[in-house]
């Protein structure tokens, strides 16, 4: 069965309105996505591949763990529970920013959060192919080598830009 999303404004104001998130893709209508930079003691980022078996860019990599925020669900609720879902762990991520995405499928907001994780992390193998720990600058240089989602660049310079403003 299909996520059932709530549509929102160009403002991330949600309209009342429930659709397939399938449907808000196809239809091009805003929804919301809520994503994890997950970190480690060391300062790492979990970089992942994913599953060929999912329907949304089976085989790429991603910076970020997460999915659609449910109805009625908070963008941390949604970050929690996917952080749970695909990586086996529970964690209370922090939500840093939203802006409105337009990379990708179809335009959503994305809440991209951080949440220091443990290394053991134990994927779900139908969302998650392989993961690893990779320093910024070898995080920087896969960007460049290998196929990431498309709004895995724009939601890493979007946070990487937070934390520098932030410091």
């Amino acid at each position: 069965m299909d996520e059932l999303v709530e549509r929102v404004d160009d403002q991330d104001r949600v309209l009342g309105m429930v659709a397939s998130r399938r449907q808000a893709i196809r239809e091009g209508w805003l929804h919301r996505v809520a994503v994890t930079v997950c970190r480690d003691e060391r300062g790492r980022i979990l970089v992942h591949r994913r599953s060929e078996q999912v329907s949304r860019f089976p085989g790429l990599y991603e910076v970020e763990v997460g999915g659609a925020a449910n109805v009625g669900e908070s963008y941390e609720q949604a970050a929690a529970r996917e952080l749970a879902e695909e990586l086996g762990i529970r964690a209370l991520p922090r939500l840093l920013f939203t802006f409105l995405n337009r990379s990708g499928l179809s335009p959503h907001w994305l809440g991209v959060h951080e949440a220091v994780v443990p290394n053991a992390v134990v994927p779900d193998p139908d969302e998650v192919a392989w993961h690893g720990w990779l320093t910024e600058p070898e995080l920087r240089s896969a960007l460049v080598e290998w196929r990431f989602t498309p709004d895995s660049n724009e939601a890493f310079s979007r946070y990487l830009a937070f934390r520098t403003a932030r410091s």
